[in-house]
């Protein structure tokens, strides 16, 4: 297992992704339309404006103003806001509060799949870069089966690593989406 993902190029905001389950998740559910480092500075820039990260927090929070503060936490504010509180309220309601349970609580790649395509804001996409993650950076064994054949956020371990992979996801994300 990893210490930190080198996806922000902040070192405490990336070993935050790796200590804290449900930082992981915000960071993806923030993953849009948005560079990487800046979508995944995101629960940790929360953190620190709403003083905690625990999705109970979260999920009871008015995060549309501590989203829109500047520098907003995404280009999107608002509906971001309403993204990662709905995610927040999932991880409640489904799994308690311990967004590791989305994971850990999975007895197949199947439902493990099932688990993070019924997270608020997840898709195709954000299954096979989040599996990927799991399997290749956490050794999630069950993770294997959803990741893809092309590069992705799994495959990011150094800062040249994510240039690399940012660089190829804007020459092949067409491709990539499709498959």
């Amino acid at each position: 297992m990893v210490d930190r993902l080198h996806f922000t190029g902040v070192e405490e905001a990336d070993r935050l992704l790796v200590a804290d389950p449900f930082a992981l998740l915000v960071g993806f559910a923030l993953d849009q339309r948005v560079p990487v480092p800046k979508a995944f500075m995101g629960p940790w820039v929360l953190r620190e404006r709403l003083g905690s990260l625990e999705p109970a927090v979260v999920a009871g929070a008015d995060l549309d103003p501590i989203f829109r503060q500047v520098p907003a936490i995404h280009r999107f504010p608002g509906m971001m806001a309403k993204q990662v509180h709905a995610l927040a309220v999932h991880v409640m309601d489904v799994y308690d509060g311990d967004a590791a349970r989305v994971w850990t609580g999975a007895s197949s790649s199947e439902e493990l799949r099932a688990n993070i395509d019924a997270l608020p804001g997840f898709g195709t996409m954000k299954v096979k870069a989040l599996g990927s993650v799991l399997f290749k950076r956490f050794d999630v064994a069950l993770a294997e089966p959803l990741v893809p054949w092309h590069p992705t956020l799994g495959d990011v371990d150094s800062a040249d690593a994510l240039k690399d992979y940012q660089t190829a996801k804007k020459a092949n994300k067409s491709v990539w989406e499709s498959s």
